[in-house]
């Protein structure tokens, strides 16, 4: 007995011994420990994953996964083969209660069917741990990148993105606390709208870079249309094509990619849950630390909110688009001339041969440019000196167009109503309403035919109605049988030959007058290629431009060269400014009036990213009259605007028109 007594004591102080050191053991790795279970919790979000991807795995997976060796079974689970019950032992011919049916290779169970992707983890786990860290990598950078993602070409540049997204640091934060499953749906969600706001920057790239203005979440998706149809004529139906069905799988890509990337880091953050939040801490504390003391890196904060200022930005811009849209309807009904009688507008133009004309994409660069304007200014000049031969003069100064670099229309409809229309949601009202356009106001006498010739017009235009036009020729109505150059229909040279030909040099019915609203094209990008002059009497069906389209330049050859862009767009307006101005002086007269300017600047890569929105407008006339009633806007004379020449909103010059040449106001105000 004593012996027994002895043996249990000495057994029961060794147990205590090896306790205590258990737990000394246990105290020291209580954060190993902390992190062992962050690393099983999100294996046993793997494991779940894995048997969700299982159960839908194809027969062909399950089939594969039946040729792999069995997993051991654990030591207490063996049986011995002669522990066999008898029941057990049937053979698979017979079909007693007691025996175990074979599985069909289709019907295997998830539990003896491990996925391809842990089997060769198992095999290589040197391999998938280095894939598995490159994933990781890159979905961070792909997050970080899309959080810091400039809304500017200009923008992109490594300086960009050295800085600390503050939305990173929140959101990590936030993940780190969340239980798994709203964890989940919340990083999926946010990971979406990061993506949707890196969409909104590329977006904002192309209309910057283009139309000199950041993209309108609610009013620029009627412009993609257009922007198809432009691609169409300029590179191709197959090549429009391809870049539609590509920028709409970017869209979807890049916001699905971003959600994904989201959800795997929130994944790795909480597999290492202590030292993620360390972490986030230190990155927290650099980043308020660098905000308090404005610190920089060439010029860009270190402490960002790059995605929280765009989504405010758009929020902002939602804001104050549905609130411009009732302020500018209430605008839109006041009209200085609105109820002036026809008998009171334009007395002093009564008689005259009246004719407006807006040029593509002609502006202040193509005067002012240094690699644009030696070929224009000469070219204004040359043909300022033979209009003079002609008995002609001029005077011409600056408009400030309410678009740039595209929408021509929004050009067009401010100048004629006097109301500044600067984006498609105005055009739209203005369109829709009855405020009195220049171009009606001839109409309204009573004592002009009007006519629109409208080369780029390819579908219906119910404009027609808003400007005053009795007949409108658009391209399929002016028989032309040649090539399109590019976007243009036709060369200016052929509309204005067949504008001679079908309306100008007709006599109007009872003796009227005629005001005529042409619109020119051969100067819209991407200026390749371009038409050259031809004899007048050659021009016939348009046949003859063939050999000189061929000869052209190819449009994606002057897309992607910015400084060849910017000559051919010189040489554009060159070949507009001497079609028009030879057939005025061709076949002009003594009562022709002749106003004529650019609808907007060219894109940023031409007119470069600070140009101002200023066209050019000059007014030509043989009676001294006309241009004695504008004597006191003290325009410059000549075709060629000075650089000191006054310059006016493009929607003033309506009712500046309207005053000069007599007519009376006589406001409608609702």
């Amino acid at each position: 007995m004593p012996q027994h007594t002895s043996s249990r004591q000495s057994s029961s102080t060794a147990g205590e011994t090896e306790a205590e050191v258990e737990a000394v053991v246990a105290e020291e790795s209580v954060e190993e420990k902390a992190d062992a279970r962050s690393e099983a919790e999100a294996g046993a979000e793997e494991t779940e994953e894995a048997a969700v991807a299982e159960k839908t795995a194809v027969p062909e997976e399950a089939a594969a996964a039946d040729e792999a060796p069995a997993p051991e079974a654990a030591p207490e689970e063996t049986v011995a083969p002669d522990a066999v019950p008898e029941e057990a032992a049937v053979s698979d011919e017979g079909s007693g209660a007691g025996a175990v049916p074979e599985a069909a290779p289709d019907e295997v169970t998830p539990a003896r069917r491990p996925r391809i992707w842990q089997r060769w983890r198992k095999e290589h786990p040197g391999a998938a741990r280095v894939l598995s860290i490159a994933l990781t990598v890159l979905s961070a950078l792909l997050v970080y990148t899309c959080l810091l993602m400039p809304n500017t070409l200009s923008g992109l540049k490594l300086v960009t993105f050295v800085r600390i997204p503050a939305e990173g640091i929140m959101g990590a934060v936030v993940l780190l606390s969340l239980p798994r499953r709203a964890r989940l749906i919340l990083s999926a969600l946010a990971g979406a709208v990061v993506g949707a706001l890196a969409v909104v920057d590329l977006f904002n790239m192309g209309f910057v870079d283009y139309l000199g203005r950041p993209f309108n979440i609610i009013l620029d998706w009627s412009l993609l249309p257009d922007a198809r149809g432009y691609l169409a004529d300029t590179l191709g139906g197959t090549v429009e094509l391809a870049i539609t069905v590509g920028a709409v799988l970017l869209i979807f890509l890049v916001i699905g990619l971003v959600a994904l990337a989201t959800v795997r880091v929130s994944n790795q953050l909480t597999r290492v849950r202590a030292k993620a939040t360390r972490g986030t801490l230190i990155v927290g504390t650099v980043w308020i630390t660098c905000n308090a003391l404005g610190l920089s890196i060439a010029g860009s904060p270190i402490a960002a909110q790059k995605a929280t200022a765009v989504l405010k930005s758009q929020v902002r811009t939602v804001e104050v688009t549905l609130k411009d849209e009732s302020e500018f309807r209430k605008v839109a009904k006041v009209d200085a001339f609105g109820n002036t009688p026809g008998s009171q507008l334009v007395p002093a133009l009564r008689g005259k041969d009246m004719i407006f004309t807006f040029i593509e994409s002609y502006g202040r660069s193509a005067i002012e440019d240094p690699i644009e304007a030696p070929g224009v200014d000469k070219t204004l000049d040359a043909q300022t000196a033979m209009l003079k031969k002609a008995g002609y003069a001029a005077k011409s100064g600056w408009l400030t167009s309410a678009t740039y670099g595209g929408s021509s229309w929004l050009g067009h409809s401010t100048t004629m109503s006097g109301l500044w229309v600067s984006n498609q949601q105005r055009y739209q009202t203005v369109m829709a309403s009855d405020h009195l356009s220049l171009t009606k106001a001839f109409k309204k006498t009573g004592d002009f035919d009007t006519v629109g010739v409208m080369p780029g017009i390819q579908k219906g235009w119910p404009e027609q109605s808003f400007y005053g036009l009795d007949k409108v020729y658009n391209a399929f109505q002016l028989g032309y049988k040649g090539p399109k150059f590019s976007w243009s229909t036709m060369p200016d040279q052929y509309a204005l030959q067949q504008f001679q030909d079908r309306v100008h040099s007709k006599k109007t019915a009872d003796g009227k007058s005629r005001m005529s609203f042409l619109i020119l094209t051969s100067s819209h990008q991407p200026w390749a290629p371009i038409p050259k002059m031809v004899p007048w009497d050659q021009l016939g069906d348009g046949s003859v431009f063939n050999a000189i389209e061929k000869a052209g330049n190819k449009a994606a050859d002057v897309i992607a060269d910015t400084t060849k862009s910017r000559q051919e767009y010189g040489k554009s307006v060159q070949y507009s400014v001497t079609a028009l101005t030879q057939w005025l002086q061709r076949y002009g007269n003594d009562n022709t009036v002749l106003v004529f300017l650019g609808d907007h600047q060219p894109i940023a890569r031409v007119s470069g990213n600070h140009a101002s929105r200023d066209v050019p407008i000059s007014i030509v006339a043989k009676d001294p009259k006309v241009l004695d009633a504008i004597d006191s806007w003290n325009w410059t004379d000549g075709l060629r605007p000075a650089h000191n020449a006054p310059v006016w909103k493009m929607s003033s010059f309506r009712d500046k028109f309207l005053t000069a040449y007599g007519s009376t106001p006589h406001p409608k105000t609702n």
